[in-house]
């Protein structure tokens, strides 16, 4: 055969290509329709060893998740309410003082704490004030500028200002 002939019958030759898609991998064949063919023959080694050439680049991750039932979930609560590390505070009457020493903990400084935790920390202490003397305490905290306050999807949050001197009011 020349080599006249065998260009003109190479371009005569339509390229052929076949798409296969297995989860996250997509591999295509190409070529004439002929050596597609042959190549589909051994599909079944060729996806094998495809495979294990992608896991060999795939992250290694392994996520744990672990789902409660609504027992556990009410008992675990109970537990963790129980054994909870709350700070000491020293005992006072004054409501304002109680939370200050409270934020002022390591349990107070390391994240902002919701009205609920705090309400928690300051009964295990033997502070026993109502939700609103709680809530306006915290107000009056904020307004003074002793705490900062913010509204999170769970709430308000509070945690100690860094500049906890109360700002000093202008004199006439």
């Amino acid at each position: 055969m020349s080599v006249q002939k065998k260009l003109t019958d190479e371009k005569t030759v339509e390229p052929f290509s076949l798409r296969v898609k297995i989860g996250d991998y997509e591999v295509e064949l190409r070529g004439s329709h002929q050596e597609v063919s042959k190549t589909l023959q051994n599909l079944p080694e060729l996806i094998a060893n495809i495979g294990k050439a992608f896991e060999n680049g795939k992250p290694k991750t392994v996520a744990t998740i672990t789902v409660k039932t609504s027992e556990q979930t009410t008992a675990s609560k109970a537990n963790e309410t129980a054994t909870q590390n709350y700070p000491r505070i020293a005992s006072s009457e004054n409501a304002e003082q109680a939370v200050l020493d409270l934020l002022e903990s390591e349990w107070g400084k390391w994240r902002p704490r919701t009205v609920e935790e705090l309400k928690e920390a300051l009964q295990a202490n033997d502070h026993n004030h109502t939700d609103n003397i709680l809530e306006s305490t915290l107000d009056e905290l904020a307004n003074k500028g002793l705490v900062r306050r913010w509204n999170t999807n769970t709430g308000y949050v509070y945690i100690l200002a860094e500049n906890k001197h109360p700002p000093e009011e202008e004199k006439p």
